[in-house]
């Protein structure tokens, strides 16, 4: 781009061109960060995996260990943005709760569950020792804003009177580890396929529970028998 294009346009061309190659090489680098781990990853290799000289990584973003912390904290930044998406349609006073959880839990479990997503946690863990500082800043650019989000929308529930939550980050918390905290594990740390109707089971399994402990009476889910009847009771105090 020449200095006079760059000019004629208030750098609007410029400017995008230098955000798309910034991106391409941060989506490079995570790939291979993902691939080969941090050791063992150079830098030669994320150029020529992002189509760039290596002095371009230089530039935008500096040394391996700068990009690495870079491709974490932005990519789940991204991630974050599109997770607390799916709570822009999440009712605050729902006719019936179980549907809109079972559908907020389905997003939120596909976001959670997205390749790069996944990528992040998998970098995260196993470069806590490397980087023990990393790991609270990934998660407040982004799982902790979406816990602090949801938990505002379960305590505008409970105020409506459809939930009974004492604690609303910790009822979140607990929500996310109900629909979510099995899949890891299903999943080999999101390096296996997984089944859909199994995390359609995980998500119908972990709505139920949040209800049972957190419902009232009219929002806790059916059973039949007697364990329905013991549910309620529980949840009823």
């Amino acid at each position: 781009m020449s200095g006079g294009e760059k000019e004629e346009t208030d750098g609007r061309p410029a400017d995008r061109g230098r955000l798309d190659k910034r991106r391409a090489i941060v989506e490079a680098a995570l790939r291979v960060f993902a691939q080969v781990g941090y050791a063992q990853a150079s830098l030669d290799v994320i150029a020529a995996e992002a189509g760039v000289s290596k002095p371009t990584i230089y530039n935008h973003l500096g040394s391996k260990e700068k990009l690495f912390r870079y491709v974490l904290t932005e990519t789940a930044a991204r991630s974050n943005a599109k997770t607390l998406d799916v709570l822009t349609d999440f009712p605050t006073d729902p006719d019936r709760l179980r549907p809109a959880l079972e559908d907020l839990a389905a997003k939120l479990v596909d976001c959670y569950c997205d390749e790069q997503s996944e990528a992040v946690r998998r970098l995260l863990y196993a470069e806590a020792v490397r980087f023990p500082d990393l790991f609270d800043a990934v998660r407040a650019s982004g799982p902790n804003q979406f816990t602090e989000a949801l938990a505002g929308r379960l305590a505008r529930l409970a105020n409506a009177g459809h939930l009974r939550v004492e604690d609303p980050v910790r009822a979140a918390n607990q929500f996310i580890a109900l629909v979510y905290d099995e899949l890891p594990g299903m999943s080999a740390l999101g390096t296996r396929p997984l089944d859909p109707a199994e995390v359609a089971e995980v998500v119908r399994a972990g709505v139920d529970t949040f209800l049972r402990a957190f419902g009232t009476h009219k929002e806790a889910p059916d059973a039949p028998g007697p364990a329905a009847s013991g549910a309620s009771g529980g949840v009823s105090g």
